[in-house]
């Protein structure tokens, strides 16, 4: 009877096991429901007024600092508040064409949203990746603790730690 394990232990750790793997399947349900929504979801302005603003919203005023140009009151911004108007009610513009035009007029500077290309994608993939890299060392690290108390000491461990406390206390 030595060899044998209760039936009761094995069905504890395959509950433990089975509720472990429910909760991170019920993690990556909700992340990808989420990530459904917020791709589903019909954010485009229907109205020229909303066009507009959504535009004026994604530029930066060429002179203040940090303002967009839809909060701003400077002359530079309310320039280009009208030059998007009149792209915007021309109806031959998307809202994309109106930045590229504005920021080829006043340079890279004046995009509150970097591109999703070359060097301006790094600062949207970066902080990402430290992100994920950041949590993969958590769990890493979290799995060896947990693994390092879960070991039970050995008897040479126990042998170790008694001879040590004898030295000390010999030494007191």
């Amino acid at each position: 009877m030595a060899g044998t394990v209760s039936s009761a232990s094995v069905s504890t750790a395959h509950w433990r096991r089975f509720k472990q793997g429910t909760g991170w399947i019920v993690l990556a349900l909700v992340v990808v429901g989420l990530l459904v929504v917020g791709i589903a979801r019909d954010t485009s302005p229907l109205t020229p007024e909303e066009r507009i603003e959504a535009v004026s919203k994604r530029l930066a005023c060429p002179i203040c600092d940090g303002e967009s140009v839809f909060e701003s009151r400077n002359n530079a911004s309310e320039s280009i508040r009208v030059e998007i108007r009149s792209q915007v009610l021309a109806g031959t513009a998307t809202d994309d064409e109106v930045v590229t035009f504005i920021e080829q007029r006043y340079g890279g500077r004046v995009l509150l949203v970097p591109r999703a290309t070359g060097i301006d994608a790094l600062a949207w993939a970066l902080p990402v990746f430290v992100f994920i890299c950041a949590f993969a060392g958590l769990v890493v690290a979290f799995r060896r603790w947990k693994r390092a108390a879960d070991t039970v000491p050995s008897d040479d461990d126990r042998a170790l730690v008694a001879a040590a406390r004898e030295a000390h206390l010999d030494d007191s």
